[in-house]
């Protein structure tokens, strides 16, 4: 990390520290889009006497040097490594915390579900991990049991790019998953928008799901039950303005699958093979619209 960069992480550390993770973050985003730097909204908190700002900056450049001699890649908004499609969000964080390779540009699509899910579902997330490998995206997922590990494992298997978003800090991971997590930093990326020793609590996980689904251009749901927090990323991908597919028996077998199926591009597939299909759509959406973008400048 430049010196720039460095300074400006810290400054984004000591305002989430001054006025907590979850509301400073969010001034610090609308700030961010005027255009003001965390910097100046340090300033602006702390008061004009430099005394005060300085103790927060040393202490937060203090605490960014130790993350990052363990490992930890430290990165705030305006920083040239976050990830590009979190920007088009409205609750992106103003901080993340990763390990591997970032990816600005990644592109990759989300598949997610049960914690609990049987030999079926299992199957169906390996199917489609390695259909998404296939056409050279990044797999996206929540290194929970289930569906989200069988994605991964397929993922590494078939030779391709995987990314995890923790509900918790950096520094902690399912226990069973504690090998999967380091081969994924290999082999991809980890990600948490929480402090690197955060334990998970119960808004945790949601604000998880909705940081995973601005990162991906679309969201597979595989299988999930009625009160499934996959129910709640199904939800931020549509306020998000991502494409959503849900398995049939997501639709048939819950409330809100059924209700989510009703929104603007949400699709309902039987099998990987129409799933794959409907990605296919998306990526030829995304391509034309690169485009005429590229047309027009």
């Amino acid at each position: 990390m430049v010196g720039q960069d460095r300074a400006e992480a810290a400054a984004v550390v000591a305002l989430l520290r001054h006025g907590g993770i979850e509301k400073a973050g969010r001034e610090l985003v609308s700030a961010t889009m005027q255009g003001q730097t965390a910097l100046s909204v340090l300033h602006e908190r702390l008061g004009s006497f430099d005394n005060p700002v300085a103790d927060a900056l040393y202490r937060a450049r203090r605490e960014v040097a130790g993350w990052e001699r363990d490992g930890i890649q430290v990165l705030p908004l305006g920083d040239v490594r976050y990830p590009n499609r979190l920007l088009d969000v409205f609750d992106r964080p103003a901080l993340l915390f990763s390990r591997g390779t970032v990816l600005a540009d990644d592109l990759g699509a989300a598949i997610v579900g049960s914690r609990n899910a049987g030999p079926v579902g299992r199957a169906a997330a390996e199917a489609l991990a390695v259909g998404l490998v296939e056409r050279g995206l990044t797999v996206v997922s929540g290194l929970a049991t289930g569906v989200d590990t069988a994605a991964h494992n397929a993922t590494i298997r078939a030779g391709g790019r995987t990314v995890a978003f923790l509900g918790t800090g950096i520094k902690h991971f399912p226990p069973q998953n504690r090998d999967l997590c380091r081969e994924i930093a290999e082999r991809g990326a980890v990600f948490s928008q929480f402090w690197p020793e955060q334990h998970h609590d119960r808004t945790t996980f949601p604000q998880r799901n909705g940081t995973m689904s601005g990162y991906s251009l679309a969201t597979v749901i595989v299988e999930a039950t009625e009160c499934s927090g996959t129910r709640i990323h199904a939800r931020k991908a549509v306020e998000h303005g991502r494409p959503v597919v849900l398995m049939r028996g997501v639709v048939e077998g819950t409330d809100w699958g059924r209700e989510t199926a009703t929104e603007p591009d949400v699709h309902v597939a039987s099998n990987t093979d129409e799933v794959l299909s409907v990605i296919d759509s998306f990526l030829d959406r995304s391509r034309q619209i690169q485009a005429l973008v590229s047309a027009i400048g």
